[in-house]
């Protein structure tokens, strides 16, 4: 548990020297969703809950509220696809614009889909707080969410291993991510 939090501190730490560094970005009008979210369904089209995407000046406060998952690590994912019917694999591979593989692990990067595993405790509950910036709310920007066929959140059965292969496992629940 302590690496895992420490990969997390790391990580967070990481991002906002990031963002600190880079400064405002410039760039012309562009259309901002400042909120969207997802209602993530099960298989059998039960809730599984809602998450929440709100734009901030330099990426996307991810906050997922979900419930009725096997206890454990869940890989996380924003996949290319808005659309989970008629089954989940309609949500397409990760989103990755930039054509980037997999993998926080990557050497060379890892791809804008690629969020942090989620864990439900021994209740099914899943509550987690992050931020990407890797992705935004903005229509007309690279690494969009609203593209031409917009995006959806995947939840997986096992946790991600952060390497250029998932090992994440099927998908257990999907949602169409929505402007707010």
């Amino acid at each position: 548990m302590k690496s895992r939090v420490k990969f997390f501190c790391v990580f967070a730490i990481s991002l906002a020297a990031f963002a600190a560094a880079c400064g405002p970005a410039e760039s012309g009008p562009v259309e901002i969703a400042t909120a969207a979210s997802a209602q993530i369904m099960g298989p059998e089209g039960e809730s599984l809950g809602t998450v929440t995407l709100t734009q901030g000046s330099h990426g996307v406060l991810v906050q997922a509220d979900l419930s009725g998952l096997a206890p454990g690590g869940h890989g996380f994912h924003i996949h290319e696809t808005g659309s989970c019917a008629p089954d989940f694999s309609a949500a397409g591979d990760h989103f990755a614009p930039a054509g980037i593989e997999h993998g926080y692990f990557n050497p060379d990067g890892h791809h804008a889909g690629d969020l942090p595993n989620i864990y439900a405790g021994a209740d099914g509950v899943a509550r987690a707080d992050f931020f990407s910036g890797a992705i935004t709310l903005s229509v007309g920007e690279p690494n969009s969410l609203f593209d031409g066929d917009g995006s959806a959140i995947i939840v997986h059965e096992r946790a991600d291993t952060y390497g250029a292969d998932a090992g994440a496992g099927g998908r257990v629940g999907c949602g169409v991510i929505a402007q707010s």
